[in-house]
């Protein structure tokens, strides 16, 4: 519970480093602009204790979150605020923490938290509020008559959180509760997020063993929420204080890198902020340039990554300006008038991360070889990348026509230029229809604890121009079920930047993914598919599947397609599966006459020539003269030994055999498709061969009769379209010289 936790100015030998450390350690690295003054929880408590006892003015006790409220809102409604406040600190009076302080400290430092990552008015009042159900003998149907439904249901939604038990025996089933405790409001998460951080901050007193689990706890699933939700600003200080908790020597050898940094005479950042400065000013591109040193966490990964660090890499530079097109435009001067690393640029503007996140990301070269990492983004995307869904006011909203509160809409639709909030119906909407979808909770937690631990995600396009936001490592099993949902099933296989590719292929950023799907209602998912699906909505789609359907799930990697009755199946290797009786007459082929007068002609087998092919001879034993398409690799083989060519040319008969191969994806029912097309195309198959599938691919090779050459042209065609087939082929088979 909250109330347990204490400031560390108090904590005994056993308490992690005061979090004031965390954060001033690092600023000497770079001139910083003057910062609000430090909070002293023990003068808010009593001023909490001794303040104004007039019920109509502002309590002196919350002046600091009401200045940073009005920072983002200045035409805020404060009324709320001090009804809250008043209903707060008389309900937690004779309430302590354990450091001794007010209980009051504890909402009024959460609230401030939030107002100063700019939250609206609704959310400042229910986080002044979030303990009252909980802790005292406030109901919420008060809080609804006070403060109206709003209020209440978010109220209702911290308190819910707050029962959950996050210890591990209890995870699968708690966790889905809490998901489901958030209503599919992403303000219950927020305040829920603030909570931890100031409980994070004054974690001193707890027992070491508590402290690991609390810590634990943070870093396994608030961490990655708030990764998810774009709260960075929550999120790299929770990461420092859990650093802290759980890898103290890590924590002090990156604190001493920090320190020794900030004492050098010459800080390398510093010189080239002022060089950006001058060409930007030069360019007459209004913008502010500032050093951003880097967080605790971010420094040891630099460290790990780079083995000894210089000046450079402990900040990067942050280069705010007022358009999207005034980014590009010093995107444009940094890389004419100085050196760029063109490796490291990356593009979050026109394609945004999935947490809101937008930002140009370059790097230039120094004369001494240091990288000086630059960040290029609006003062809009500044706070958007700082807050997250905090910085979206009230995602919920109403439309004005539609009156009061209700409930979160979950069709709600932002102003006309006003970005979508990640969360709807994006990753926690998604995230709760998984947890509804999952047949069992620790299915939901195992797939979720995967997507949780991703924390970098690429983008890949779709032909008609869209994008899917996937996390690193994702295969194509993963971008057919975020396109198509349980439509997946039905996927046979997938072009990567325009070329075949297996449903296992690993995705990058930036690539083109165009999914091949089925046409037969029966499709079903193999179970092999579960090694390559990495996203909650293909493991759980395909899991969901599996456990209704007992036995499925082996027809597309393990099936050839010749599932129906009578076919023989893949087989150890390569195995004909129709062929014409021996005894049946033997079909003409077309005529060929070559400039050696009594000699017997053969076509040749590697090659299969029909008309109106362009051909060529060659003498082989016996004095037989073997006619080759002129493509055919056997041909250069053949002038290499030194054979002479012999003139051919095709005879008045059109009749003709060819041997044709098919590239298909496995699917249950393939080769019956495939032989009735080749029937409705008037061809006759004097013999067909299936190769064992690999990598969810089959090959069949079909010699064919056809009784006019003219018509082997549509007769591919047809084999083309059929499902599941993505080429069809003349043979070329490397034929030995004889």
């Amino acid at each position: 519970m909250s109330a347990e936790a204490t400031n560390p100015a108090t904590a005994g030998p056993a308490a992690p480093p005061v979090p004031q450390a965390l954060t001033a350690s690092a600023a000497p690295a770079a001139p910083r602009r003057k910062a609000r003054p430090r909070i002293d929880l023990r003068r808010l408590g009593r001023a909490a204790l001794l303040g104004s006892a007039t019920r109509d003015k502002l309590p002196d006790a919350i002046g600091h979150v009401v200045e940073a409220h009005r920072a983002h809102h200045p035409d805020a409604d404060l009324e709320p605020l001090r009804r809250a406040y008043v209903l707060a600190e008389s309900s937690h009076r004779g309430q302590m923490r354990k450091s001794g302080e007010p209980y009051i400290t504890h909402p009024l430092a959460v609230t401030l938290i939030l107002a100063e990552l700019g939250a609206e008015t609704t959310t400042l009042t229910a986080s002044l509020l979030h303990d009252t159900v909980e802790d005292t003998d406030v109901t919420l149907e008060q809080v609804r008559e006070e403060f109206g439904e709003e209020v209440r249901y978010l109220v209702d939604g911290v308190t819910k959180l707050e029962k959950v038990d996050y210890g591990a025996a209890a995870e699968p089933e708690t966790f889905r509760k809490m998901l489901v405790a958030t209503g599919n409001d992403v303000r219950v998460m927020s305040i829920k997020l603030a909570d931890r951080l100031h409980n994070m901050r004054t974690l001193g007193v707890m027992r070491p063993e508590k402290q690991a689990r609390i810590a634990k706890v943070t870093r396994d699933v608030l961490i990655p929420l708030a990764e998810r939700l774009g709260v960075q600003a929550l999120k790299t200080e929770l990461e420092d204080l859990v650093f802290a908790v759980l890898h103290p020597e890590e924590y002090a050898r990156t604190r001493d890198l920090i320190a020794e940094n900030a004492a050098r005479p010459v800080d390398p950042l510093a010189e080239v902020a002022e060089e950006v400065r001058g060409v930007l000013r030069e360019a007459d591109i209004p913008a502010e340039v500032l050093i951003r040193p880097r967080h605790f966490v971010s420094v040891h990964r630099v460290a790990r990554k780079r083995g000894r660090l210089r000046g450079a890499d402990f900040g990067r530079l942050l280069v705010l300006v007022n358009e999207d097109a005034d980014c590009y435009a010093v995107l444009g001067e940094l890389h004419t008038c100085m050196t760029p690393v063109v490796s490291e640029f990356k593009d979050f503007i026109a394609v945004p991360k999935f947490n809101l996140y937008q930002s140009l990301h370059t790097a230039v070269a120094r004369p001494d070889g240091q990288m000086v990492e630059v960040l290029i983004r609006t003062h809009q995307m500044h706070k958007a990348a700082e807050a997250g869904v905090v910085a979206l006011g009230n995602p919920y909203a109403p439309a004005p026509e539609s009156g009061a509160f209700d409930a979160p809409a979950n069709d709600a639709s932002p102003a006309e230029g006003e970005r979508v909030d990640p969360t709807r119906p994006g990753w926690l909407s998604r995230l709760l229809d998984w947890q509804r979808a999952a047949p069992d909770p620790d299915t939901f937690w195992s797939t979720l604890r995967e997507d949780l631990a991703q924390d970098r995600e690429i983008t890949v396009f779709r032909p008609d121009g869209g994008t899917l936001g996937l996390p690193e490592g994702a295969t194509c099993v993963d971008a057919a079920y975020a396109q198509y949902g349980e439509d997946a099933h039905a996927c046979i296989g997938a072009r990567v930047n325009g070329r075949l590719a297996t449903l296992s292929t690993v995705l990058r950023d930036g690539d083109t993914v165009q999914l091949l799907m089925g046409q037969d209602p029966a499709s079903e998912p193999s179970r092999e598919w579960l090694d390559h699906a990495h996203t909650p909505a293909a493991r759980i789609a395909i899991q969901r599947w599996l456990a209704t359907h007992p036995g499925g799930g082996t027809g597309t990697d393990d099936d050839p397609g010749a599932a129906e009755p009578g076919d023989r199946g893949a087989a150890p290797a390569r195995e004909a599966v129709a062929a014409a009786p021996a005894d049946a007459p033997r079909p003409r082929r077309a005529d060929v006459l070559a400039d050696r007068p009594g000699a017997a002609v053969r076509l040749a087998g590697c090659c299969t020539p029909v008309p109106p092919d362009e051909i060529t001879g060659f003498t082989v034993r016996g004095g037989v003269v073997t006619v080759h398409r002129l493509e055919c690799a056997a041909v250069a083989r053949m002038k290499s030994l030194g054979r002479a060519e012999i003139g051919v040319r095709w005879g008045d008969t059109a009749e003709c055999r060819v041997t044709l191969v098919a590239e298909s994806f496995g699917r249950p029912h393939l080769l019956a498709d495939l032989t009735e097309a080749i029937a409705l195309a008037g061809a006759e198959i004097v013999s067909a061969t299936v190769e064992p599938p690999s990598q969810q691919r089959v090959r069949h090779t079909y010699t064919l009769q056809l009784p006019d050459a003219s018509h082997l042209p549509a007769l591919m065609r047809a084999m083309r379209d059929v499902p599941g087939v993505y080429d069809v082929g003349r043979a070329q088979h490397q034929a030995p010289a004889s």
